[in-house]
């Protein structure tokens, strides 16, 4: 049987020193870490600062109005056109038989692709770390057997791959390679709640643009890879003891968004690496993040998260929990959040209602590799809270604003009956007006956020 490898899978850079693939193997990127890899905070001086840029033509983006050409097509049932072939209906794109080019050809789909590469590296020696720093005998208090860390370990092969591809598609002279990374958690639970939000920002950041990609047929790639994240995160949700999946469509947020979550746990990365044109906002933090560690999540109080400096996640603290208050020290069914296939909490996460106290930062911090992006905003002042999950962006009024602090309400809303939208892990920013958008033209809200994202702990 012939197998058909894609031309450019088999150009490969060796990173980190692997054996040599047995014949008609592409080869990969880097080889599997085994040990336990360098960590911890930046400590020197940036040598550049500031994203990558060039001219700019605009202060932002404008709304149009809807393209008339996008409302025509009659929706009827019926062929309206010519077939191009048998079993073919006419349209499509990418669809005319002309050979695919797995390249970027844009700067969105380069810059786009890249910070998804960012991602990529992280998650690759995240799920190594989490196994390297941890005993067998603390995996095993959190209730993960031998297979279970055998398959955190899988998911750490499964993103070498994942940076094989991403590399090679954007050419191995340029594509961002690994770098150092700093940490927030200290136990097996905060590492596993660390993992289940660091792959919900990474899935949804490529939900946010793929469909916006010049290279169809990158697109098509990346959406095979990223299809895999989505079953990380899930996996990670079930360790954690959290329901799997508690909403009926997942979120996209743009790339900027992502960016802005994820830098704050990159340490260093070599002089020469590739830049990224992506902004990062100020960091806003969730004060009384909903704990999942707790058998009454309504009694979370303030800062029961860990946290690196800048950072928008709320992982989960075991420390501020006594014994009787963690829900794994309850067999009672509703309560008990040992990992398994599925839980169900009698005491949601989170309701609508609740009031979220919030915090976030003045811009000009130095984040990200070598400290070297600075946080921006071209918003004005702060009045909403934009609450992005599923399919929906619904606001919120900020209020009791003090400085840079203030609280809000959750609202009470459904992306379809029987389906509320505030749900999962979700995200959340401020902004500084009250303007509707939809998945595919989120990005539109850049330019009014004040801080943010932050991930939301709601369900």
């Amino acid at each position: 049987m012939k197998t058909y490898a894609l031309s450019f899978v088999a150009a490969a850079l060796s990173v980190i020193a692997a054996p040599a693939p047995q014949a008609g193997q592409p080869s990969l990127i880097s080889s599997d870490i085994t040990g336990v890899t360098s960590h911890g905070a930046f400590s020197g001086s940036p040598t550049t600062t500031g994203a990558l840029t060039t001219d700019t033509l605009a202060a932002s983006i404008p709304a149009l109005p809807v393209n008339p050409e996008e409302t025509t097509y009659p929706s009827n049932g019926e062929l309206t056109a010519p077939e191009p072939a048998p079993y073919t209906p006419a349209g499509g794109l990418g669809t005319n038989g002309t050979t695919p080019v797995y390249n970027v050809q844009s700067d969105f789909d380069y810059e786009s692709l890249a910070v998804a590469l960012y991602q990529e590296w992280i998650e690759l020696d995240l799920f190594h770390d989490g196994l390297a720093r941890f005993s067998v005998q603390d995996f095993e208090d959190a209730g993960l057997t031998a297979e279970d860390r055998f398959l955190i370990e899988f998911m750490a092969d499964q993103e070498t791959g994942h940076a094989t591809l991403l590399s090679n598609i954007l050419g191995l002279q340029a594509a961002p390679v690994q770098c150092t990374y700093n940490y927030p958690y200290t136990t097996v639970r905060e590492f596993i709640d660390f993992c289940q939000k660091l792959t919900r920002f990474g899935e949804s950041g490529v939900y946010g643009f793929i469909n916006h990609l010049n290279s169809r047929e990158a697109g098509q790639l990346l959406l095979q890879s990223i299809s895999t994240e989505a079953r990380q995160q899930m996996i990670f949700r079930q360790f954690n003891g959290l329901f799997p999946m508690p909403v009926w469509f997942e979120v996209g947020i743009p790339q900027s968004w992502a960016w802005t979550l994820l830098a704050p746990y990159i340490s260093s990365c070599p002089a020469n690496q590739t830049r990224l044109a992506w902004q990062n906002f100020p960091a806003l933090t969730v004060l009384n993040q909903p704990n999942p560690a707790r058998a009454d999540a309504s009694q979370t109080g303030i800062n029961e998260t860990v946290r690196v400096a800048h950072d928008g996640s709320g992982t989960l603290s075991e420390a501020p929990l006594s014994q009787g208050e963690l829900c794994t020290d309850s067999t009672e069914v509703g309560v008990n959040c040992s990992p398994g296939i599925t839980r169900n909490r009698s005491i949601p996460l989170s309701y609508p209602g609740r009031t979220v106290q919030l915090q976030w930062e003045l811009p000009g911090q130095a984040v990200g590799p070598n400290n070297s992006y600075v946080t921006s905003t071209a918003a004005g002042a702060p009045q909403f809270v934009i609450w992005v999950s599923q399919l929906n962006t619904t606001y919120s009024q900020l209020t009791n604003i003090s400085g840079n602090t203030a609280s809000t309400v959750q609202p009470d809303i459904s992306t379809y009956q029987g389906d509320p939208a505030i749900n999962g892990t979700m995200f959340i920013a401020i902004t500084d007006a009250e303007i509707p958008f939809t998945p595919f033209n989120l990005s539109m809200v850049n330019p009014h956020v004040v801080a943010g994202p932050a991930l939301y702990q709601a369900g």
